[in-house]
């Protein structure tokens, strides 16, 4: 099992139940998913770019991603319906814990003038986005080896039925909120 599953289970729980005075154990909110998303604009001109790219993401998160496509065409991008523009991978289970595990304790405080991340990123429904400017975080990545420094979005899906029990999940697995 993995680190912060188990310390979710044996000491996140019981601190939730008494915060949120739930009457039971099935109320108390969990990670569900974990969705990484690498948007390439320039994808349209090179193809290349979405290769490296895909294989990055696949370096960070342990599984393959898969390719997203144009959903609508908008001329002015010279964009058409179908074309490649991205990648994502959905993390569940023992891969979603690891991976926030590895998010909350190796890769966000290697970001250069790092005082926390924002509490206000929630969606109305417990769950938290996070966006990433440089991918180069993640200790994966060897900064020789890669072209250009691409962005990520990060996305936390929770069980939970609104930002206060979300945000509270989140801290008690150790996201460092911003004061």
């Amino acid at each position: 099992m993995s680190q912060l599953k188990e310390f979710y289970e044996k000491e996140a729980v019981p601190k939730l139940i008494k915060t949120f005075n739930y009457k039971n154990i099935m109320q108390v909110p969990k990670l569900e998913k974990v969705v990484l998303n690498m948007g390439l604009g320039e994808a349209i001109q090179n193809i290349k770019l979405l290769d490296a790219a895909a294989a990055e993401l696949q370096t960070i998160a342990g599984q393959h991603p898969v390719i997203t496509r144009a959903k609508k065409s908008i001329a002015a991008f010279k964009l058409r319906e179908g074309m490649p523009i991205g990648c994502m991978v959905t993390l569940r289970r023992s891969r979603m814990y690891d991976f926030f595990y590895k998010l909350v304790n190796v890769a966000l405080p290697r970001v250069r003038d790092f005082r926390g991340i924002s509490g206000k990123a929630f969606d109305g429904r417990g769950n938290y986005s996070l966006g990433i400017k440089e991918h180069i975080i993640f200790p994966e990545i060897d900064f020789d080896k890669i072209d250009r420094i691409k962005g990520l979005n990060i996305s936390v899906v929770t069980s939970a039925q609104n930002d206060e029990e979300g945000k509270e999940l989140l801290r008690v697995l150790g996201m460092p909120f911003r004061n």
